[in-house]
């Protein structure tokens, strides 16, 4: 039966009621219950009931983790192409356009530099919302740039990883970037300069394979998808069903491929405490 409410003598039935609630209340997919978006905003966008973290946008990351009204991005303006002319079920280049409109951004990374405690640090952020966060031609050039800038200034350097691998549309040209960011954190590590990778939901494919797993410490999220290929496809190439929790990063901790899982509310301040151990801090 519809529900109806009375107001101002008339009749007006639920599909009005509905329309005025929408989009207030979140199913968590951890436990499965209804949360009030504020509270689950408010808690940094971690479900306070099963502490299940949702995935957030790079620019929520950014607040996040640098200090209020100290954040400055760059290379705002790198944008990708279409090398290949790539169609697969539409043309790449739509699929450009819809995510740059949906985002807000020209592809899926966002480089800032500002301050983390008081400390000057550059920051690359990935963004899901973009193509997945794969890992393109921009983005490779955009986490190198901020890479060559940390080793210019001698500041630390963070990369929050969130893709689903390498940009398929762009081919070998995407798969050149594995091999770039990672001469360019080469030079970083000759300078000793501290690089920290936090890998968040999901760091998947060659994102995995290379920058996301090669910080000075290898830090992510809890349950957080981290892995090179997924369980789907591993169990269907090995016939073998993997045990609980695989490729999660309590998983990974538990075998060494990690060095710590911290929740969001603790990052900042977690990344804050490892670089007053790597470095002096500055005055």
């Amino acid at each position: 039966m519809a529900w109806f409410k009375r107001e101002s003598g008339d009749l007006q039935p639920a599909e009005e009621k509905r329309v005025r609630t929408e989009g207030l209340w979140v199913k968590c997919e951890g436990c499965r219950q209804i949360i009030w978006k504020k509270d689950l905003e408010e808690n940094f966008s971690v479900c306070p009931k099963c502490e299940y973290h949702f995935r957030i946008d790079a620019p929520t990351r950014l607040m996040l983790l640098l200090d209020e009204d100290t954040i400055e991005t760059s290379d705002e303006k790198l944008a990708s192409t279409d090398p290949l002319n790539f169609t697969d079920t539409r043309p790449y280049k739509s699929r450009l356009e819809k995510s740059q409109q949906q985002t807000g951004l020209k592809d899926a990374i966002i480089n800032a530099s500002g301050k983390m405690n008081g400390r000057p640090v550059i920051v690359s952020a990935m963004e899901y919302g973009f193509i997945g966060g794969s890992m393109g031609a921009v983005v490779g050039e955009a986490i190198t740039r901020a890479v060559e800038r940390a080793y210019q200034q001698q500041t630390p350097m963070i990369v929050v990883s969130a893709s689903g691998g390498a940009r398929m549309m762009e081919g070998v040209v995407s798969l050149m970037q594995m091999a770039k960011i990672s001469a360019g954190l080469a030079r970083l590590d000759s300078a000793k300069i501290p690089y920290i990778s936090v890998l968040t939901d999901p760091t998947t494919g060659g994102v995995t394979a290379s920058y996301a797993m090669l910080g000075d410490l290898n830090i992510a999220e809890p349950g957080a998808l981290i892995g090179f290929a997924g369980p789907r496809v591993i169990e269907q190439t090995i016939r073998q069903k993997l045990p609980e929790g695989f490729q999660r990063s309590e998983f990974l901790l538990q075998h060494g491929m990690l060095d710590a899982v911290v929740h969001r509310r603790d990052m900042k301040n977690y990344i804050s405490r490892a670089l007053d151990f790597m470095t002096p801090k500055a005055a």
